[in-house]
């Protein structure tokens, strides 16, 4: 009898191999499952279960994680304004994790001898994959034909062509990662430190020129309005606005980064609803929040995309840091008002009645209401007054 394999299949060059490979040259009674974290159309995903399905797979199944991925990890993405190294919403970092925990579910569901992934030997989702699945699913055999045949794209190509698969595959030359937190871009160009990705790589093209300003209403730190739309839950938001400025070429970038298992990497990513919805709720923030808050909540999302990116959500101590974050976000509701343009964007101002940049305690560099100008003086000497006698010590010792 067969062993059953549970695949991660997502219809890519890499899984459609994992396919062929597992079934023809090593006998496994495969069961596909693509997670859907965002991305896909009703007609997408309908077609990568017919591939599948032709390729040879015993069953197939799509499970629609959209609105749990956002309410277990985006939302707290967007509370920390998650950017790592300052450039990237961690777009497929996140996704990937709440596939292998889907992945890993499926497995128990089937009782599965084994699971499978297509990642590569080069990568971070290899070990958010495999960590997850030993976490998850302790004692089940780990499989990646990518990964240990250590094959190139152009040899994937050529085996599933001798094997009369039918495919894009000029389209395959770039590994393209769909998701609702924004879109990676891999191909040629990324794998040495200079290049850009070409027009026709970037998966939405650049159809709108004339500026366009969109207001969005959060409520205790999630998008819930887009202009005059209200929705029940903000994944719906962050798709409804992604249809508005992705068409602006807004979020185009190519993220540097060090790699889990300590490689340089380049990959690149279009993020227009992420890339805008941070930036606004970072500017809400800035308004409605303390220093001290914004100041320990900058420290401890750091922290925490980091540690995310590194297929670390399993830890303990993301739920603490996450309890933070949420607490955080009670005052954090306004409307935040952005001008849309070819390629950028610009956060035009805030309305919230939390605002604490309030006339009625002054206004800065004008005048002040709260407080005297002889405050200030008393303030300003006391609150110098211990580096004053540092100073004085110092200046005393030096001089004998």
């Amino acid at each position: 009898m067969s062993k059953k394999v549970v695949l991660g299949f997502s219809g890519g060059l890499d899984t459609t191999y994992c396919v062929k490979y597992l079934t023809e040259e090593k006998g496994y009674e495969v069961h596909s499952v693509i997670v859907n974290t965002g991305g896909f159309s009703d007609e997408e995903l309908k077609q990568i279960e017919k591939h599948a399905l032709k390729l040879g797979v015993k069953s197939h199944k799509t499970v629609n994680a959209v609105k749990s991925y956002y309410d277990s990890i985006i939302k707290f993405l967007i509370f920390g304004n998650v950017l790592k190294n300052n450039t990237y919403p961690l777009s497929v970092s996140a996704e990937r994790l709440s596939q292998a925990l889907h992945i890993a579910d499926h497995a128990k569901e089937l009782k599965a001898d084994a699971v499978a992934h297509g990642s590569t030997g080069a990568g971070n989702d290899q070990v958010r994959f495999d960590m997850t699945f030993h976490i998850m699913i302790p004692g089940v055999e780990i499989i990646t034909p990518i990964r240990d045949l250590k094959l190139s794209r152009e040899e994937e190509i050529a085996y599933l062509e001798s094997k009369g698969v039918e495919m894009n595959f000029a389209k395959a030359m770039y590994s393209i990662n769909k998701g609702l937190w924004g879109t990676s871009v891999g191909g040629k160009e990324t794998l040495s430190s200079k290049g850009m990705l070409p027009e026709e790589a970037w998966p939405t093209q650049v159809t709108k020129t004339a500026s366009e300003e969109v207001k969005l209403g959060f409520e205790k730190g999630e998008l819930k309005q887009v202009n005059d739309e209200v929705f029940h839950h903000p994944s719906d938001a962050i798709q409804y606005l992604q249809a508005i400025a992705g068409p602006y070429g807004i979020g185009r970038d190519i993220h540097v980064g060090d790699t889990i298992i300590g490689i340089k990497g380049r990959v690149g990513f279009e993020a227009a609803a992420p890339m805008v919805i941070l930036k606004a709720h970072h500017a809400l923030e800035k308004h409605v929040l303390t220093k001290w808050q914004l100041n320990w909540k900058d420290q401890l999302a750091q922290f925490y995309g980091n540690w995310l990116h590194e297929g670390q959500i399993l830890d303990p101590v993301m739920r603490d840091i996450e309890a933070f974050l949420e607490n955080s976000q009670r005052n954090v509701t306004g409307d935040v008002f952005v001008q849309l343009n070819p390629y950028r964007f610009q956060v035009i101002g805030i309305e919230s009645k939390f605002d604490l940049m309030n006339s009625k305690f002054g206004k800065y560099g004008e005048m002040n209401t709260g407080f005297t100008g002889q405050d200030v003086r008393g303030f300003s000497r006391i609150f110098g007054n211990q580096t004053m006698m540092y100073h004085l010590v110092k200046t005393d010792n030096e001089n004998r």
